[in-house]
């Protein structure tokens, strides 16, 4: 997939990454230093939410690529984005 990312969409999805990756180990300093469960459960929840960011968006570049870009029997537009808004109310 990466190859038919535009330099900037593969810059973002790279940010995210660097994000989630920095609340992981935020997640494991709290469980290492025995922090509060409140806490740890707050930064979970935001690392679930960044995390299903971060696939609705691949998901999105993915459909956009594959069913409407990409290939010759290409299926309706407004189909795609009825995909993509299906798969994003998913993953919320």
């Amino acid at each position: 997939m990466a190859e038919h990312l535009k330099d900037r969409e593969k810059l973002k999805l790279l940010q995210r990454v660097r994000r989630l990756r920095g609340q992981m180990e935020a997640v494991e300093r709290l469980v290492n230093d025995g922090s509060d469960c409140g806490g740890q459960l707050m930064l979970l929840a935001a690392v679930r939410g960044a995390i299903n960011a971060l696939m609705g968006e691949i998901l999105e570049t993915h459909i956009r690529f594959h069913a409407t870009d990409g290939i010759t029997d290409k299926i309706a537009p407004e189909l795609a984005e009825d995909l993509i808004d299906l798969v994003r109310a998913y993953l919320k």
